[in-house]
């Protein structure tokens, strides 16, 4: 008597396929404070795609490095000694033009922003909003894209046209005056006494006097006639007539 093995001779085994490994972003990252260094690359490293591969302290490292291990993304610090970060990225495009540079920065100008792109820049990201943008940035400029503003951008000549026209028209300089500040500023050439300001802002007269003091600290004045001259001269306030 023959066993018969029937249906289960006929089964079929399913056949996993992996799927095509992706690549890993390698990113070379350039700033000359060690705890921000340590911050980014640790959020970095969290993410199996992006792979920090190098650190730099200073804009003569960063080139170095860059030309040594051709990251495909250099994370570079604006502000950095010895050579600063625009001067960098000009010596980085000449020597290894095909690595993207992402500007990593606590404060730039408008006209920087367009220098650096006119440089070759291809993103600016904010260290305040590094935690929820970096690895996105990061991300679109590796695919070719750029990132200003918080923002993918795709037509370059678009952004930089919308750019050059905010940079023609003067910042108002603000002498690093609180919102607050300016508002007091703006009571105090309308000749409000600090009782009148405590009243529409439901604050204390000593906490209006204590913003009076910030206020001469940061432009220089001494006397209310002083500051509301000085806000008049500045543009600090805008005058009804």
């Amino acid at each position: 008597m023959h066993e018969s093995f029937g249906d289960q001779s006929m089964k079929t085994v399913p056949i996993r396929v992996k799927s095509p490994t992706t690549r890993v972003i390698r990113i070379l990252l350039a700033d000359d404070h060690p705890v921000v260094r340590i911050g980014v690359r640790n959020m970095l490293q969290s993410d199996p795609g992006l792979e920090v591969v190098g650190e730099a302290s200073d804009g003569d490292d960063a080139i170095t490095q860059t030309l040594e291990l051709l990251p495909d993304i250099l994370l570079l610090d604006v502000q950095m000694p010895r050579l600063p970060g625009l001067e960098a990225m000009r010596a980085i495009m000449s020597g290894s033009p095909t690595v993207k540079i992402m500007l990593l920065t606590s404060l730039i100008t408008t006209q920087q922003v367009i220098e650096a792109l006119q440089i070759g820049a291809r993103g600016i990201v904010l260290k305040d909003a590094v935690t929820d943008q970096l690895t996105t940035a990061i991300r679109a400029v590796s695919s070719g894209d750029y990132w200003i503003g918080g923002k993918r951008v795709v037509n370059l000549v678009g952004a930089l046209h919308e750019l050059m026209q905010k940079a023609a028209v003067p910042e108002r300089k603000t002498y690093g005056l609180t919102p607050r500040e300016l508002e007091v500023v703006g009571c105090i050439v309308e000749g409000c006494s600090n009782r009148d300001i405590a009243k529409q802002f439901t604050l204390s007269e000593e906490t209006v006097k204590r913003h009076l003091s910030n206020i001469f600290d940061k432009t220089g004045v001494s006397t209310r006639l002083e500051l509301a001259l000085f806000a008049i001269a500045h543009r600090l306030v805008t005058l009804q007539f």
